[in-house]
């Protein structure tokens, strides 16, 4: 297990993470850095807390921007007669996947 440091709104979090995920993880660190950096420029005077949870918001919204880009993509895919079955089947296995994961939320309320 490797730990690397990484500098947010001018503090240090070490944190530890898999071997050979250090620069991965510090490129993150720029993006969310930027992002809370550009949240202080645009209401000058926020609080540390309130530019993060900003930077946040902001991530999170390119990240559903981009998922919602790539259904409309994917739905506009062509499937070709061949590809009838296979996606078939990866529908099924979705379906069961979403069933599993309601059954160990269920049985993870009532542990």
């Amino acid at each position: 297990m490797a730990e690397t440091m990484l500098q947010i709104m001018g503090r240090h979090y070490p944190i530890r993470c898999r071997d050979g995920e250090e620069a991965h993880l510090q490129h993150l660190a720029g993006l969310i850095e930027q992002k809370a950096r550009d949240a202080q420029q645009n209401s000058p005077g926020m609080t540390e807390v309130r530019s993060l949870l900003f930077a946040a918001l902001f991530l999170a919204d390119e990240v559903n921007e981009l998922k919602r880009e790539a259904a409309g993509r994917q739905s506009q895919l062509p499937l070709s007669d061949e590809d009838e079955p296979a996606a078939r089947a990866v529908e099924a296995l979705a379906a069961r996947i979403e069933k599993l994961r309601e059954r160990l939320a269920v049985g993870a309320a009532h542990a």
